[in-house]
C-alpha cells in the first residue's frame, strides 16, 4: 500500500477514501451519472462531492461534461478509461485483501 495514491498491488489510496470510494463504484455502473444525482445517492452535500470529484479528476479517474438541460446547466460525470480499471484493480486488491475471489 502507499499513501501517494499509486496504485501499488492494485490497492490506490486515491479511490480508496469513503466517499471516493463510493463515487467510483457508482459511476462504474453506469455510463455517466449528473451531478446531482450522484450527490443525491451518497448523501452528501455539493461542496463535499464537488472536493472528491476534483481529487478523482486530479488524478485522471473522473471526467465532466456540462451541458444545459432545463435552462440549467448540468454536470454529467464518468469514469475514464484510466478510471474505471484503476477501479477495478482496487476493487481486486480488497478482494485479496480480504480474501475473496470475487465472481
Amino acid at each position: 500500500m502507499t499513501t501517494t495514491g499509486e496504485p501499488a498491488d492494485g490497492f490506490d489510496t486515491t479511490i480508496h477514501a469513503p466517499n471516493r470510494l463510493r463515487i467510483c463504484a457508482l459511476l462504474d455502473a453506469v455510463e455517466s451519472a449528473e451531478f446531482g444525482t450522484v450527490q443525491q445517492q451518497l448523501d452528501v452535500s455539493a461542496s463535499v462531492l464537488s472536493k472528491h470529484i476534483s481529487v478523482l479528476m486530479d488524478a485522471g479517474y473522473v471526467a465532466q461534461n456540462k451541458a444545459v438541460r432545463d435552462t440549467r446547466q448540468r454536470v454529467w460525470l464518468h469514469l475514464t478509461e484510466t478510471g474505471r480499471t484503476a477501479y477495478q484493480a482496487h476493487v481486486a486488491a480488497l478482494r485479496a485483501i480480504v480474501g475473496d475471489p470475487g465472481d
